[in-house]
């Protein structure tokens, strides 16, 4: 049988390519093949491929050939041939995955809830990667929601942490909270999140022609366009960084200065744009959110019990108005997600549109 990836060369991310494999059918013993039926394409997908070496995320689906990979990317999968005793046939699982027809694992832990790939080239990246959960075990989980829990979920949880970083620090003694890339998904999750929990000024920064959707959410205080900056007046404040473009984040830092409490490095959106660490700036050193490591710190202070039921009840508050931002396009076939990679890397979509994608057949 034959598989299909879609490939990106890592230093021209838009040099993408369709390339066919040989699916190993029935797998070997202890593995399990999954067929990715949908997965979600966001600007958080874009992050992944141009977040620092240091980040790995390039080697979670490793490609044969060199300077080469597969975009990590979040959906769900059905087991379409198991030689795990525990991992039955059918069953349907959500989680990571490269954006590809099938892929291989290699489970481990499995229970009725969840189960881990333990394939040895993932086990030295963040282990929150590697678990995927069974749909029929996941009270979350409904098939009219999927769309959803792949657009949302993965990004949800960054924006819950964020939002607990912010909370549990005192807002850093500031009275607001400046978010890039505002119209992003992250951002919008946190900045209802934010919202909900009162206590700070929320500001979203977006680009000019994406002013009027996110002043529309509702749940941002002040919008402004890039260009108008230096308009924001100067009090207390911490700044998410949601886009990585480092003149923006310069610009932020010379124009608050000493107002500036906290400076959080999240995504890279505006890939075109990134320099690198940005060095003399005034105000505090921008830190880059590691999402994993500090899931690992709440999982350690919490629990996990404690920790799924928290992020749990924010999910359940936020999912329905998430929905009701978000206009779902799905496109089936190989053809439609390279166009449609093609148009999220040159920031030609929407962000009223939520992508879904499949490299399954029409």
């Amino acid at each position: 049988m034959q598989g299909l990836d879609l490939i990106v060369k890592r230093s021209v991310l838009n040099e993408a390519e369709l390339v066919p494999f040989d699916v190993l059918e029935p797998p070997e013993a202890g593995t399990a093949l999954l067929r990715i039926d949908q997965f979600a394409l966001t600007a958080n997908n874009i992050t992944y491929a141009v977040a620092p070496n240091l980040m790995r995320y390039w080697e979670f689906f490793p490609v044969d050939r060199e300077g080469w990979g597969r975009v990590p990317v979040w959906g769900f999968a059905d087991v379409a041939a198991s030689a795990h005793p525990e991992v039955a046939v059918g069953r349907r699982v959500f989680g990571y995955f490269p954006m590809s027809s099938h892929l291989v694992i290699r489970p481990t832990q499995v229970s009725a809830y969840t189960m881990t790939d333990a394939s040895e080239h993932r086990q030295p990246m963040s282990p929150f990667y590697n678990q995927y959960s069974f749909t029929d075990h996941d009270p979350t989980w409904t098939a009219e929601g999927e769309a959803m829990i792949s657009l949302f979920r993965p990004l949800f949880t960054t924006s819950f942490l964020l939002d607990d970083l912010h909370r549990s620090n005192g807002f850093f003694d500031a009275g607001r909270v400046i978010l890039s890339s505002a119209s992003s998904k992250t951002a919008m999750a946190l900045a209802h999140l934010l919202a909900a929990g009162g206590k700070v000024e929320v500001v979203g920064l977006t680009s000019a022609g994406n002013v009027g959707f996110v002043e529309g959410l509702g749940c941002y205080d002040r919008v402004l366009a890039y260009g108008d900056l230096e308009s924001l007046p100067c009090e207390p404040a911490c700044f998410v960084d949601m886009a990585g473009n480092a003149d923006l984040l310069r610009r932020v830092h010379e124009h608050l200065a000493d107002d500036l409490k906290n400076s959080c490095r999240v995504g890279l959106t505006h890939w075109q744009s990134l320099e690198g660490e940005v060095k003399g700036m005034p105000g505090p050193r921008p830190e880059f959110f590691f999402a994993p490591g500090y899931a690992q710190q709440r999982l350690d202070d919490w629990g996990r019990a404690a920790f799924l039921e928290r992020t749990g009840v924010a999910w359940a508050q936020f999912v329905d108005t998430g929905a009701q931002w978000i206009h779902v396009v799905a496109d089936t076939g190989p053809e439609a997600a390279l166009a449609r990679y093609n148009a999220m890397l040159g920031g030609k979509v929407d962000p009223a549109e939520g992508l879904i994608l499949s490299l399954q057949p029409g």
